[in-house]
């Protein structure tokens, strides 16, 4: 019987974080960080890495604990007015080879106490990657609808994220896509929970989600010009 990756100790320990927020108290549990999140996270990845080949050879299943497929714990607070130095959740992004970060196509777990999800698509991608996408939508509305909006997928996903308030400048306002061109993401989520996250399949339904969301990947790669 294969054994859960993640264990309640992880959300546990999240908690504790999103409590006391600060360095000292980081350091004084840091055994607590490694054993209880870092670890399970990086043995998943590289447990995940031969399911995510068979989904498409062009996505990163990369378990370093620097520059992998696991986001730093640490915030970026130099422009912000939350000075809290570390997330209270953890984040996993399976990103294309062709991305530099986060704002690459991927597939993404996030684990945070009560807000888990399972996320495919692109999250705030560049002006030009947008620009490609826009103009796929209209290139070829069928192939949109087929992807995002089938019912396999939709009982999945929920189309999430940033649009815009008026409809981008050169596209007609009464496209039947509109709300779709309006989109500052191309997101599909798919809420989990801590249950399903603990249970020793939960690699292999990550995976199923994954190749649910594989065709919607797949066409916002074919927009954006990268291989799938």
């Amino acid at each position: 019987m294969p054994q859960a990756h993640f264990r309640p100790a992880l959300f546990k320990f999240l908690k504790d974080l999103a409590a006391n927020n600060d360095r000292d108290w980081f350091k004084a549990n840091q055994e607590r960080y490694e054993d209880d999140l870092r670890e399970p996270a990086r043995a998943f990845i590289s447990d995940f890495g031969p399911l995510l080949h068979k989904i498409s050879p062009h996505f990163r299943a990369d378990p370093r604990k620097v520059g992998g497929s696991l986001f730093r714990i640490h915030r970026d607070v130099r422009f912000a007015k939350d000075k809290s130095p570390y997330k209270t959740y953890t984040g996993i992004q399976f990103r294309h080879k062709a991305g530099k970060d986060a704002h690459a196509p991927g597939f993404y777990l996030h684990l945070e106490p009560g807000g888990c999800f399972a996320g495919v698509g692109i999250w705030h991608p560049d002006a030009e990657t947008t620009k490609k996408i826009r103009a796929f939508l209209v290139e070829d509305p069928a192939r949109w609808k087929r992807v995002a909006h089938a019912k396999r997928f939709r009982q999945t996903f929920e189309l999430q994220g940033d649009s815009l308030k008026r409809p981008p400048r050169g596209f007609d306002p009464d496209h039947p896509l509109i709300e779709d061109l309006k989109r500052k993401d191309f997101i599909g989520v798919a809420a989990l929970s801590q249950t399903e996250i603990t249970s020793p399949g939960f690699l292999k339904s990550y995976a199923a989600l994954c190749r649910t969301g594989g065709a919607f990947v797949k066409a916002l790669c074919e927009a954006g010009q990268v291989p799938f």
